[in-house]
């Protein structure tokens, strides 16, 4: 498929996913005749995995070392068994990173909606009638 397919259905811009390209984080699987990107399913999963890893704050650098460890789990070669563990250690790494971020943001977000509830409140207090959701 052609990047712009691949920017709807990943919900990334254009721009965004040149620049993951420039970074080496994925690269079209080929090109076509007039020279336009095609990626496959595999591309547009590699997208996926980068746009869930960014707003979990992983920079680039660790977003392309997961990658190249899971490349590295997922090929047909052969993986000596030292090695093996040694990716599974890492991939289990980035799983804690992920949830401890996820819980650092759930708290994040109770604040916010604890700010917004003492708003509210103090709005209702004045007599401003509550506000469409």
């Amino acid at each position: 498929m052609q990047i712009g397919e691949v920017a709807t259905r990943t919900e990334l811009s254009l721009r965004t996913i040149r620049h993951y390209e420039e970074a080496g984080l994925v690269a079209p699987s080929a090109r076509s005749q007039g020279g336009f990107r095609l990626y496959t399913e595999t591309d547009v999963a590699r997208l996926m995995v980068i746009r869930r890893m960014k707003p979990l704050g992983f920079a680039l650098d660790q977003m392309r070392d997961l990658l190249e460890a899971t490349d590295r789990l997922d090929t047909d070669t052969p993986v000596e068994p030292g090695e093996r563990e040694r990716l599974l250690e890492q991939v289990r790494g980035y799983e804690q990173a992920a949830q401890d971020r996820i819980a650092d943001l759930r708290v994040q977000l109770s604040r916010a909606e604890d700010f917004a509830a003492t708003l509210r409140r103090r709005l209702q207090a004045a007599g401003d009638p509550p506000s469409a959701p």
